[in-house]
């Protein structure tokens, strides 16, 4: 609500409860003048005459008891609604809402999303996965999850982790049991990629460079480029934060050990506004620290 109108309102209602307006000078901290001609601009907005007027006291009008009645639910609303406004500057409150791509969704966001939760009863998150970004504003969330900076005006992109991908295959696949030295050697092997980076290129002994490229099968999810390579289809270079666990529990098995791939960053980009809420700028920290010991 208009800051202008809410003062003029609280005005209004003081001098209407003192029936006095030096008297409401003095509580308001203002001029009886300054108090006048705040009552005149409301009475010529609205059109109507609210406050019958004499030296000495004053009394509403008919049209100003119905005004007086409205403006104290009115001023209420605004009051409450500032309140809450103000709370999402100052402890996490609200809604928060994620973008996130899918590869997330297995594990990813569980501890960071546990300790915002439990920080306050006043939170909730609202998580939605997919590939990329969409356009934040348009969807409303307050932060998105990524692997590349958003260069445009308007918004804010914060590095959250640099994490390591590695080549793997599944151990039911011949390629697992092959004595590789070189990525020659995969030449004629079936490649499947995620279909934003169709080509890798590999650093070996002596900063020899080695480019993978020319897939077999590519798809426009990470989860599903995960549990293709999983099955059996074929190798891929794949995040290692988002299949460590399968490589753990053998489900996977690295390839080529001694060749290394190039690292790629975690961003965090929200809507450039001059006041971050707290909910996010908290959501961001608590990302980083998280993803950086992961």
């Amino acid at each position: 609500m208009n800051v202008k109108f809410t003062r003029a309102l609280k005005v209004f209602l003081t001098v209407a409860d003192c029936g006095n307006m030096s008297v409401a000078a003095r509580q308001l901290h203002m001029t009886v003048s300054a108090i006048s001609q705040q009552l005149r601009k409301l009475e010529e907005d609205i059109g109507q005459q609210l406050v019958n007027r004499n030296s000495r006291h004053l009394s509403l009008t008919e049209a100003g008891r119905i005004y007086y009645r409205t403006s104290k639910e009115l001023l209420t609303t605004a009051q409450q609604g500032q309140q809450e406004i103000d709370a999402l500057l100052h402890s996490p409150s609200g809604e928060l809402r994620i973008l996130a791509p899918e590869g997330f969704g297995g594990g990813l966001l569980s501890k960071p999303l546990r300790q915002l939760l439990q920080s306050s009863e006043r939170i909730s998150v609202a998580v939605t996965l997919g590939e990329g970004y969409d356009d934040i504003v348009a969807s409303g969330a307050d932060l998105a999850l990524g692997f590349t900076p958003v260069d445009k005006e308007g918004f804010k992109s914060y590095q959250l982790a640099t994490w390591s991908q590695v080549l793997c295959v599944a151990p039911s696949h011949p390629l697992s049991t092959e004595a590789l030295s070189h990525p020659e050697q995969l030449k004629e092997q079936p490649f499947i990629v995620y279909d934003h980076l169709p080509a890798h290129e590999l650093s070996g002994p002596d900063d020899e460079r080695y480019l993978l490229a020319h897939p077999k099968l590519s798809v426009n999810s990470m989860q599903a480029l995960i549990q293709f390579t999983v099955d059996g289809l074929g190798f891929a270079v794949l995040p290692q934060k988002e299949v460590q666990h399968y490589l753990a529990n053998g489900e996977l098995v690295e390839l080529l050990p001694d060749w290394q791939l190039p690292d790629y960053q975690v961003f965090a980009v929200v809507a450039n506004y001059p006041t971050m809420p707290v909910k996010t700028r908290q959501a961001i920290e608590l990302l980083e620290s998280y993803f950086t010991i992961l």
